[in-house]
């Protein structure tokens, strides 16, 4: 092919209207519509590459949310999976921190954003884009709507297992505007903690997800009980065992427990998750255990 070609051919990806005989003769809204569908079939063609998607939600904040779906996308990784991990909480990104990337920006090639390189994901977060990490992005639901269609459709995703995408708490904007995008092969998993506050704000997230049909692969219940960092011993010193209770009741399955640990706020403040630097703890130990299950769950 000749560079005339390409070009030509590269032009008309950008905009459908280029290289077309009847564009002069299209009204605006025919432009607009045109314009529409190419960006529609370029996302359609970037979703096909993706196996399964697996959205990490939860019904409030600190529950470790960002944590579980981190640890749960390097498990995968491990088990050789190939694994992306797309961050839209867009008010709070922690998973630039989490995986010691918060100083990286994402390469472009062919008009495409490439994900960020980190233990085997490869991984995109609205923190690589802001110029400040303490920029606060007060934007509505339409910008939140836009950016995660280019996080799916302008971002060089290619072939993947899984797709793990770490939500914002809640059933707002961003956890719709995702589900609605996504498609068939996705499946959530919602974490929670014991307590009986937090279980009443995971119940209406198991509602969001039968409300849009959308499968729930497991609850996971997080800060089950204490591990000691110097022995490892497991000491139920709050409760545990109300996320299995409330999984059964609403007849969801139950993924597992994850028991507190002082090394995984650790890892998470070091960019070095605690399934890569402590793999021998009973934290790491649970959450490769509901990685491989969850792995069961989408096939």
């Amino acid at each position: 092919m000749s560079n005339n070609s390409e070009k030509t051919q590269k032009d008309a990806q950008k905009n459908p209207c280029n290289g077309c005989d009847k564009s002069s003769n299209c009204s605006d809204a025919e432009k607009k519509s045109c314009d529409q569908q190419q960006r529609q079939e370029q996302m359609q063609s970037s979703l096909a590459k993706i196996k399964h998607k697996i959205l990490v939600m939860s019904g409030k904040g600190g529950v470790g949310k960002s944590t579980t779906a981190v640890n749960l996308a390097l498990s995968l990784a491990q088990q050789g999976a190939t694994v992306g991990l797309l961050d839209i909480d867009l008010h709070g990104p922690s998973v630039p921190t989490m995986l010691g990337l918060e100083l990286q920006r994402p390469a472009v090639e062919d008009d495409l954003m490439l994900p960020v390189g980190a233990h085997g994901l490869k991984v995109m977060s609205i923190g690589f884009l802001i110029k400040e990490q303490d920029d606060a992005l007060i934007w509505r639901g339409p910008m939140k709507a836009g950016v995660i269609q280019q996080f799916l459709r302008d971002v060089n995703w290619g072939e993947l297992d899984y797709l793990v995408v770490d939500c914002p708490p809640g059933t707002g904007d961003e956890a719709l505007s995702i589900v609605q995008l996504l498609g068939e092969n996705t499946g959530a998993v919602l974490v929670t903690t014991p307590q009986k506050v937090a279980l009443v704000d995971v119940r209406k997230s198991v509602t969001f997800c039968h409300q849009l049909k959308l499968p729930i692969y497991g609850i996971v219940e997080n800060m089950s009980g204490f591990a000691c960092p110097h022995c490892n011993e497991m000491v139920d010193i709050f409760k545990k065992g109300g996320g299995r209770e409330m999984a059964g009741e609403m007849n969801v399955p139950f993924l597992g427990q994850i028991p507190m640990d002082p090394r995984v706020v650790d890892a998470g403040d070091e960019g070095t998750p605690v399934v890569l630097t402590y793999p021998d703890s009973p934290t790491a130990k649970a959450l490769t255990e509901i990685a491989a299950e969850l792995a069961l769950r989408c096939r």
